[in-house]
């Protein structure tokens, strides 16, 4: 599977920003998917996921109440809606797939991984 992320760019403090993750492959709909993000001098984060099966999503505290992950099987995409966005959530977003382990906010337990794509909020 392979996994490419775009939708990223320059926002105000306040607005909003959706993010896509494209994938090949038909198992694409049997994976969890998850996104990260890793800003400068940081480790990369956990920011959410989205079950395969039932389509539950968890959050990072962080980002809970303003972005929203969804995923369309049917076209091979996961998306990540960021709305309220914040000068902290400036960061590469990474898009995962396919966990595999126990704990789902690490990346460690992630097979396959997008290129990443910058978003960047100013003050």
């Amino acid at each position: 599977v392979q996994l490419q992320a775009s939708g990223g760019g320059l926002v105000q403090a306040g607005g909003s920003l959706r993010l896509s993750c494209a994938a090949s492959g038909r198992s694409f709909r049997s994976y969890t998917v998850a996104w990260f993000r890793q800003a400068p001098g940081k480790e990369r984060e956990f920011v959410g996921n989205i079950m395969w099966g039932n389509s539950v999503t968890r959050y990072a505290d962080s980002v809970k109440g303003r972005f929203a992950i969804s995923r369309d099987n049917a076209k091979y995409m996961a998306y990540l809606q960021m709305n309220s966005l914040k000068p902290e959530d400036s960061a590469v977003y990474y898009c995962a797939a396919q966990f595999i382990g126990t704990d789902y906010s690490s990346e460690k337990n992630y097979h396959y991984w997008g290129q990443g794509t910058q978003v960047t909020v100013s003050s």
